[in-house]
């Protein structure tokens, strides 16, 4: 069984205030050409297809296409997972339906996960979609009351799969998580705020290969058959050093796992450039890399009039511009890092101790976790 392990699409993603739906259809144009080319047995997106739970029309236009395109002209089967970006509910809209044209869609979490049986000239292989589900969702969904964490409720799902899929059979875990011990990048949103969000990876044992979403950086994440995919795209300045790309996975008939890295070509490259104003002015540079998305750091310590204006004159998509002179202190006084850098709960934290004089019990700081975790779901499921 051959497969395509991808996630973290995020469809209508702004990037510093641009829309980058048109190098998202640049991508995803070279990975249809590499699924008709290479022809998998299936294709796998684990999560976050969408970057919210409603997507602009472009981003869903983008989408249909491309999936009529797999599903009609190159005859491979998809099976994609609810992200914590999705909005579960819209994303598996007629999911029993188009299971029958092959594209298998685990939306919302239900009282039976079912996995979705492929095969090959071997037998069957089993994948089991995990959908992202709060813990709530699941102790109510699954009738578990012990759960209260997302390891416990990632442990509550699999041992409801596992009764569907025989021993010793070939079978792959599709989730949305955050496994511990795993690099994370500054373009994800957390999983949770109160409370403990990690996954240990030995949850996970029991299958051949586990496919996951979520971490935009493509890496094993406790051994070689638990990965993640990382994002198509680079989403973060703090990514531009990631190489980005897609895992090609083989399980033979006996359930061993090889997988190989296959690399695209992004439109625009996200790349952060250092040094004084007028050297970055002057340094050679490619035609096409005077197009990627930049971050550029000045060194001067004098200050530089309309330094946007005139960088944009040779690269047209500088974003953002640094300098170490606004950024050896924070906004707030008495933080030592980049305000920039900074979780909600971390900002607020610092704020409330400037303002009292005092830190946070543990009682306001559960507090605050339960308020930003309500402002999470209410964004999750805004109309913008």
């Amino acid at each position: 069984m051959r497969f395509l392990h991808t996630s973290d699409w995020h469809l209508g993603r702004l990037f510093h205030g641009v829309h980058l739906t048109e190098d998202q259809a640049y991508i995803l144009a070279q990975f249809n050409e590499l699924v008709c080319d290479s022809k998998p047995d299936a294709i796998i997106i684990a999560g976050d297809i969408y970057d919210r739970a409603v997507p602009p029309i472009e981003a869903v236009e983008l989408l249909n296409e491309l999936v009529c395109k797999i599903l009609l002209e190159c005859k491979v089967p998809i099976i994609m997972i609810a992200g914590n970006h999705d909005s579960a509910e819209r994303l598996g809209f007629g999911s029993r339906l188009l299971s029958g044209q092959g594209l298998y869609v685990a939306g919302p979490l239900t009282k039976e996960i079912v996995p979705v049986t492929l095969y090959d000239k071997y037998g069957p292989v089993y994948f089991a979609p995990f959908t992202y589900a709060e813990p709530a969702l699941v102790r109510e969904r699954l009738s578990c009351s012990a759960v209260g964490n997302h390891e416990q409720a990632m442990q509550a799902m699999i041992q409801q799969v596992s009764r569907k899929i025989p021993n010793g059979a070939r079978s792959v875990a599709i989730a949305h998580a955050f496994i511990a011990g795993s690099m994370e990048s500054e373009s994800e949103r957390p999983l949770s705020v109160g409370g403990s969000s990690m996954v240990n990876s030995s949850v996970f044992q029991p299958f051949s290969y586990t496919a996951l979403g979520h971490l935009h950086n493509s890496q094993q994440a406790g051994n070689q058959t638990v990965r993640y995919s990382g994002s198509l795209l680079k989403y973060s300045f703090d990514e531009a050093q990631q190489q980005k790309g897609i895992n090609m996975v083989e399980i033979d008939q006996h359930g061993n796992v090889t997988v190989e890295k296959i690399s695209l070509s992004p439109r625009r490259d996200v790349r952060c450039i250092k040094g004084y104003f007028n050297q970055i002015l002057q340094q050679p540079i490619e035609a096409k890399s005077r197009q990627d998305y930049l971050l550029v750091t000045l060194l001067d310590s004098e200050p530089i009039l309309d330094a946007m204006g005139k960088l944009r004159e040779i690269y047209p998509n500088v974003l953002q511009i640094e300098s170490p002179r606004f950024s050896k202190t924070g906004v707030l006084s008495g933080l030592a890092t980049d305000h920039r850098k900074l979780s909600e709960k971390e900002l607020f934290a610092a704020f409330f101790t400037q303002m009292t004089g005092e830190s946070m019990t543990a009682e306001q700081q559960e507090q605050l976790a339960t308020v930003i975790e309500d402002l999470y779901r209410q964004e999750r499921e805004a109309i913008l």
